[in-house]
């Protein structure tokens, strides 16, 4: 984007911290009392997307979000939004859940990959090559009342591999899923997806709603980014959505020129940075949560580095006696800083949340920071069925959060 000026608004690092973390639904106190359906959209309403992803050895990922900004909810508030209709899933920021509101704005990367654009190249060369199979799967899946399951198409003789090895009926699914001709729900039992016939999981109007054209879907996509973000950089912005900076064009300008973005300078940040008008500036943020890996308030690493000077890697994929912090580590907001390092796992066979790890940041206090996990790790437990919480001895918070969960079952 080109400038004719300068920022002419300075904010200060400690300001975009407390603006970002309010913009994610963070910023304060969770709702108390039941939480049902209407705290699921305000979620939403926030963050905009949530990613889903299969690691599942604490929980499902999709539902940490949630936990981090609700506390302890129904752990099927979005399977019940999605099969009411309210929520669909697709590629956004990876495979993600997304309101059907923002359905329309999904069409144009279901077009791209009609044309063989941004969707895996595996996928479309096993469709060029196999046109009977595509069309004969197209026709089952929208043929079936309930959907279908990839094992429904299998085509492999032998062993399957690792990871993406599929064969080329749950290629054509996905690619065909990709390109938006089906829709796909999770099956409870192992998280695969039902494939279905859009008109059978997401609303006739929604389905009805014109495409906008491609530079008026990559504006709004940049402007719900805004939203979610409160301040951010155009790298920020094109991340949450993951957007090309090379085809937005002017749409970054536009928002600017209309006031839907007001460009400033953050301190301490290389790159200029955009307010949304909407985003608030609390004096204060105050609340605890333990972020998933893939929770959007640290996703992109270099915002998360950017925000709280806090690095961050997974290590899922890292050999074990390389690790540093160890197998599904989660950051630790607590008010306006992210103060620990916390290795996490539900052992459903001896029915603990068991923490290998807990790291402390630099220059934390450490008695606040433990007094605050270990209330936060009593409700996450609580929350997973789970009857208490077990700590091992890797980090240097480990012992005196030991001895914390030891005094009281029951922190307050």
């Amino acid at each position: 984007m080109s400038r004719s000026s300068s920022p002419s608004r300075t904010i200060s690092a400690a300001s975009a911290r407390r603006i970002a973390i309010a913009a994610q639904g963070l910023a304060g106190p969770r709702p108390t009392g039941r939480i049902d359906i209407r705290h699921l959209r305000s979620v939403f309403e926030s963050v905009g997307v949530i990613q889903i992803d299969s690691v599942n050895v604490l929980a499902r990922s999709q539902e940490l979000p949630l936990f981090a900004r609700l506390g302890p909810h129904p752990r099927d508030l979005i399977p019940r939004a999605t099969a009411a209709g309210e929520l669909f899933e697709y590629w956004c920021h990876e495979a993600s859940h997304i309101p059907v509101q923002h359905h329309h704005l999904s069409r144009l990367r279901m077009d791209q990959a009609l044309r063989g654009e941004r969707v895996w190249t595996g996928l479309a060369r096993t469709v060029r090559e196999n046109p009977a199979m595509v069309r004969d799967i197209l026709a089952r899946v929208r043929e079936s009342p309930t959907g279908i399951v990839a094992g429904d198409v299998r085509t492999r003789s032998g062993p399957k591999g690792q990871w993406w090895d599929w064969d080329k009926g749950k290629a054509i699914l996905e690619w065909l899923f990709w390109t938006g001709q089906i829709t796909a729900r999770r099956r409870e039992r192992d998280f695969a997806r039902i494939y279905l016939a859009p008109e059978l999981a997401i609303p006739k109007d929604v389905l009805a709603r014109p495409a906008p054209s491609a530079d008026d879907t990559r504006r709004e996509l940049l402007a719900l980014a805004g939203r979610s973000l409160g301040v951010a950089t155009s790298k920020d912005l094109h991340d949450y959505h993951r957007q090309l900076p090379s085809r937005t064009g002017s749409a970054l300008a536009s928002l600017v020129a209309d006031g839907t973005l007001e460009e400033v300078r953050v301190e301490g940040w290389r790159e200029p940075a955009y307010l949304h008008r909407d985003a608030r500036t609390p004096r204060t943020v105050s609340g605890r949560a333990l972020l998933s890996p893939f929770d959007s308030m640290v996703w992109f690493r270099p915002r998360t580095e950017r925000l709280f000077d806090f690095r961050y890697r997974i290590e899922i994929y890292t050999p074990a006696a390389k690790r540093t912090y160890g197998y599904y580590v989660l950051p630790f907001l607590l008010d306006d800083a992210l103060v620990a390092r916390v290795d996490l796992k539900a052992d459903r066979a001896t029915g603990r949340l068991v923490v290998p790890g807990v790291f402390a940041e630099p220059g934390v206090d450490t008695r606040t920071v433990v007094d605050a996990l270990a209330v936060e790790l009593h409700s996450m437990a609580g929350w997973l069925g789970l009857d208490g919480v077990a700590v091992g001895d890797r980090g240097d918070l480990s012992g005196p959060l030991a001895r914390r969960i030891r005094r009281t079952s029951s922190p307050t």
